[in-house]
């Protein structure tokens, strides 16, 4: 074998599609007020058809509730007791919704093994663009949550959205602040590196990101990124088998979450594990599930959540 590509059996949960921000390419959004919010019982019923499933991390994917909003505090609690609901059936809870205060991230340290957001780009030119209506966008609030994810020793994933409006060399800039705050605080789990693919609901009219370059690009990764991180690229993105090859043979080791459905590129659907594991195993590489926590982070986690951890790791891959 060449190696092992990992992946997360995963399942996506949407508090709310409601956002405050308008990225011209985002094809998730729904204005505020104009969502319902999932309710306790409705992620209930979804979570205990999944039990037997082979899924193990739950991620809690959620447009964003403005900071100053009076609806806030119960947007932060719905995600809250979803994380808690997913941990009491079995699952491993992993959230992303956005730019979050230190005293959020603190508390859903408690209820989550991994947590993350990612930076897109840092170059500031993007606020007068793509991001012009997009104020949780800003380089350094969003610096600023990795930081605090480091000092709450929370385990993270972060990354790059390729090609909306910046330069290559801002794509160095931002793996170098990445590997900075890692070097720092060493919480970085994976590194994202997504390519702009363009759907239905966006305002924007740009070409897709080509696969193609992605390769080079995870070889400069590579070479910024302490060894430590592992390089993740959403296969579902790069659907030329031989370019998604490319892309692993560049240094990518992991396929993030693999589920029904891609929520932020729903004009994308997921390959199959199974499609998956034929192309792998097509070139010598072996498909392994992971959990959404990396082993040697697992000593930063509350002890009930270490708990958790355990008992999927003490299950055959088998069991997935």
């Amino acid at each position: 074998m060449s190696g092992i590509v990992t992946y997360s059996p995963a399942y996506t949960l949407v508090p709310t599609y409601e956002c405050f921000n308008r990225c011209d390419y985002c094809n998730f959004r729904v204005d505020p007020g104009k969502d319902p919010w999932m309710t306790r019982s409705v992620a209930e019923n979804i979570l205990k058809e999944l039990q037997h499933q082979g899924v193990c991390e739950i991620l809690i994917l959620s447009g964003e509730v403005h900071p100053q909003s009076s609806r806030r505090q119960v947007w932060f609690e719905l995600i809250y007791n979803l994380c808690e609901l997913a941990l009491s059936l079995g699952f491993l809870p992993h959230t992303n919704a956005g730019p979050l205060s230190f005293t959020e991230m603190q508390q859903l340290k408690t209820v989550n093994v991994s947590m993350g957001l990612m930076l897109e780009q840092l170059t500031p030119a993007l606020l007068n663009t793509v991001h012009r209506f997009a104020p949780s966008k800003i380089p350094e609030m969003r610096l600023q949550q990795l930081a605090w994810a480091g000092e709450l020793q929370i385990p993270f994933t972060t990354g790059l959205l390729l090609g909306i409006g910046e330069t290559p060399n801002d794509w160095w800039e931002t793996l170098e602040a990445i590997a900075q705050l890692h070097l720092h605080y060493g919480h970085i789990q994976e590194v994202i590196l997504q390519p702009y693919s363009p759907g239905n609901q966006q305002t924007w009219n740009a070409p897709r990101f080509e696969p193609q370059q992605l390769p080079e690009v995870i070889v400069k990764a590579k070479e910024i990124l302490p060894a430590e991180i592992t390089i993740q690229i959403p296969p579902n993105l790069v659907p030329d088998p031989e370019w998604l090859l490319a892309c692993i043979a560049a240094g990518a080791r992991d396929l993030g979450g693999v589920g029904p459905k891609d929520e932020v590129n729903p004009d994308y659907p997921h390959l199959t594990r199974e499609d998956l594991l034929q192309i792998l195993k097509s070139a010598g590489w072996q498909l392994t599930p992971r959990l959404p926590i990396y082993p040697q982070y697992d000593k930063w986690l509350p002890q009930h959540l270490q708990t958790a951890v355990q008992s999927w790791r003490n299950m055959s891959l088998a069991a997935f």
